[in-house]
């Protein structure tokens, strides 16, 4: 699943006009970047929920083959990361899935990081197994860091007032159990989050190349000058 129903009120005014996930970055849309990823892990189909400029996004769709996609409409409704995933848990079938932001992208050195978690995924042990990046690789973040990675793979969430070495680069797998007893209507993944890690099921992989957090105008524009700079 990609989470593109957002306001994006961080990137205005570029989502004035258009939706987050068709912001341009090097000449093409953000949500483009994840797409491609996910079809070149073998994922065939993936479903992407929209709200805000939701036709656009429908229409920008259409041109791909790959993966196919299957659209989750939250038109109706406000529903934050969470109660978007728990809306559309129907066409996610009964197995763990992805669930990408559209608002990143990230280079792997080495092994694609798709494969990567899905390679240690355990559901016997896990819940979510979230995709993290250490401080020194998350370019155009500037917060305090989200987790700590213990030495047997689980997450701990930093404490306030603290620091924390890894974070969350807004790729992960989800078992659909973990949305059990979640209330209707909007809340955060972050909720989820956090019972897995109570239960000891929050595990965490560090990706070993670089991530980019395209959230606001100037982390867009400085991680398109690093990537052209990249070749």
């Amino acid at each position: 699943m990609v989470l593109a129903a957002g306001f994006g009120t961080r990137l205005r005014p570029l989502t004035l006009e258009r939706p987050k996930p068709l912001v341009a970055l090097g000449g093409r849309c953000m949500i483009d970047y994840g797409l491609d990823r996910l079809a070149a892990a073998g994922v065939a189909e993936a479903v992407v929920n929209i709200h805000y400029k939701g036709a656009m996004i429908r229409d920008h769709l259409q041109r791909r083959t790959r993966p196919r996609i299957v659209i989750s409409d939250e038109s109706d409704a406000v529903l934050e990361t969470g109660g978007g995933v728990r809306r559309a848990l129907p066409l996610l079938g009964e197995g763990p899935f992805f669930v990408l932001n559209s608002d990143m992208i990230w280079r792997d050195k080495g092994e694609d990081a798709l494969l990567r978690l899905a390679a240690c995924w355990d559901g016997a042990l896990m819940d979510a197994l979230l995709l993290v990046v250490d401080r020194g690789r998350a370019h155009g973040y500037c917060g305090a860091g989200d987790f700590h990675l213990c030495a047997d793979g689980r997450l701990q969430r930093r404490k306030q007032d603290d620091q924390a070495p890894y974070v969350f680069t807004g790729v992960q797998i989800l078992h659909p159990r973990l949305f059990s007893d979640t209330p209707e209507g909007a809340f955060s993944l972050n909720l989820l989050y956090d019972r897995a890690a109570a239960a000891g099921r929050l595990h965490g992989l560090a990706l070993a190349g670089d991530w980019f957090d395209l959230g606001t105008p100037a982390a867009l524009s400085a991680a398109e000058r690093q990537l052209q700079g990249a070749g």
